[in-house]
C-alpha cells in the first residue's frame, strides 16, 4: 500500500469513529468494487431506489449495478414534462434508498453540500428511508469552511462545465459568487447528524471519485 493510501485509510478510520455520535453509519473500502458490493449488501432486492446527480456513483460502478439488479428504479431523467418530474420527485421522497455522494466530508464527519435546485440535499435531509453516500477520499476536508471552499474551487467549476452552464466559473474556472440564472450554488446544507439513527450510511472509498 502506498503512503498516500495508508494515510487515507488512517483518515477514514478517524472519520468513521466519529459517525456513531452523529447517528450515521460508515464503512471504508479500498476499491470501487468493494464499495459497490457493500452498497448492494445494504439494499435488499426489490427495494425502490432513486439517486441524485453524482459523478461518484457512476464512476464507481454503482449505477451499472443497480440497473442490472432487481430494483424498482425511480429515475427523474426519464420525465418528459415538468409535471412528470414533480410526480417522480414525489416517488423519490418515498423511496427505500437514495444514492448520492457528498461534495465534502470533514474529519469530524460533517457532510457539506451545495445544490442548485435543492432536490438532492432535500432528500439527504428528509424523505427516503435510507441514504447511501459513496465518497472518494478526495472529498475529505479539515472542516466545514474548507468544505465550502473545496466546493467553490474544485467541484462547482467542472460541474458547470459538464452541465454546459453559462456561469462565470464555467468560463474562468474560478467561483464568481454569482447570481446567474444557471447558478448551481443556491442551497448550502451542513449535515452534522442524522435525525433518524442509521438512516445516513457513508461508504468512503480509497480512490478519487467525482469532483
Amino acid at each position: 500500500m502506498s503512503y498516500v493510501k495508508q494515510s487515507n485509510a488512517n483518515a477514514a478510520a478517524s472519520i468513521l469513529a466519529k459517525l456513531p455520535k452523529r447517528n450515521m453509519e460508515g464503512w471504508f473500502c479500498e476499491t470501487c468494487e468493494e464499495a459497490v458490493k457493500k452498497a448492494l449488501e445494504l439494499m435488499p432486492e426489490g427495494s425502490s431506489v432513486s439517486w441524485g446527480g453524482s459523478m461518484s456513483i457512476s464512476e464507481c460502478g454503482l449505477m451499472d449495478a443497480i440497473n442490472a439488479g432487481s430494483y424498482t428504479l425511480i429515475d427523474r431523467a426519464s420525465a418528459a414534462t415538468l409535471q412528470e418530474q414533480r410526480e417522480l420527485y414525489a416517488k423519490t421522497v418515498l423511496a427505500d434508498y437514495y444514492l448520492m455522494s457528498t461534495n465534502a466530508i470533514t474529519m469530524e464527519g460533517e457532510l457539506v453540500n451545495i445544490d442548485g435546485f435543492g432536490n438532492r440535499v432535500a432528500c439527504l435531509c428528509s424523505g427516503p428511508s435510507n441514504v447511501i453516500i459513496i465518497a472518494g477520499m478526495n472529498k475529505v476536508v479539515r472542516n466545514v469552511q474548507a468544505g465550502i471552499d473545496r466546493i467553490r474551487t474544485k467541484a462547482a467549476p467542472p460541474n458547470t462545465t459538464r452541465l454546459h452552464k453559462a456561469t462565470p466559473c464555467a468560463k474562468t474556472g474560478v467561483c464568481g459568487d454569482c447570481f446567474s440564472p444557471d447558478c448551481i450554488c443556491s442551497q448550502t446544507v451542513i449535515t452534522r447528524r442524522s435525525g433518524v439513527p442509521g438512516r445516513i450510511k457513508i461508504i468512503l472509498v480509497n480512490e478519487d471519485l467525482g469532483f
